[in-house]
């Protein structure tokens, strides 16, 4: 992890929440629905609540252009959103967490790994936490957590992070498992009653690969 040793330091220890306690409950809320938009809210919003942080985001990674798209936020105004791409050449800090270490920044407004430090100056973010989403050691995106104070993330709070993040990436791999299944069942039936053409089988239309894989995940 990286990390600048004397402002770490310097910072306030924060209180938090005990984090047994939330793990259990995201996980809880984690597998309560199999829709992606409520599985991903959900996970910015028990991140936010369990490290009491001010905002929190979540990106998933296109491999095609190597940008990582926003796909749910906590606690971060129109402005900042609006700031421009977030792409692995130009963001040293998702680079480093997508290669499977958290990456800690004390103050983001002095750190030159912080891709865009004018618009989080403007926005009043200082210190973030970002920790890699993995599903059988394969990165698939960041959840990044930030506060507008100069904040110390401890060890624990760095375990319970990378912790949530794998339950989180698990539990949106089983929403993309379920869409692909959901959307097999509706092309095969279409088919069937002559509403539409069956989709050549792909990997991730093919039913049969869908529901064993979907299985894995289960076990």
């Amino acid at each position: 992890m990286t990390t600048d040793a004397n402002t770490h330091q310097q910072q306030p220890q924060r209180s938090h929440r005990d984090y047994y306690t939330a793990l259990h409950q995201a996980a809880i809320t984690f597998t309560s629905s199999l829709e992606p938009e409520q599985v991903l809210q959900s996970i910015v919003t028990s991140t936010s609540e369990a490290m009491q942080i001010d905002a929190c985001t979540l990106r998933l990674l296109d491999r095609q252009s190597g940008q990582l798209s926003l796909s749910c936020v906590h606690g971060l105004s129109d402005n900042y959103l609006s700031k421009g791409p977030v792409n692995l050449t130009h963001s040293a800090i998702d680079n480093e967490a997508m290669c499977g270490t958290p990456v800690y920044v004390p103050d983001v407004r002095n750190d030159t790994r912080f891709q865009y430090q004018e618009a989080a100056r403007q926005e009043g973010l200082v210190s973030v936490l970002c920790v890699p989403l993995e599903v059988r050691g394969e990165a698939i995106g960041v959840i990044r957590v930030y506060t507008k104070q100069p904040t110390t993330f401890a060890e624990d709070d760095i375990q319970f992070l990378t912790v949530l993040a794998s339950l989180a990436a698990l539990s949106i791999e089983n929403s993309r498992l379920y869409e692909s299944m959901r959307s097999s069942y509706n092309n095969v039936m279409g088919a069937l009653w002559g509403t539409q053409s069956l989709v050549e089988p792909t990997e991730t239309t093919t039913t049969f690969e869908t529901v064993v894989r979907y299985h894995d995940y289960q076990v």
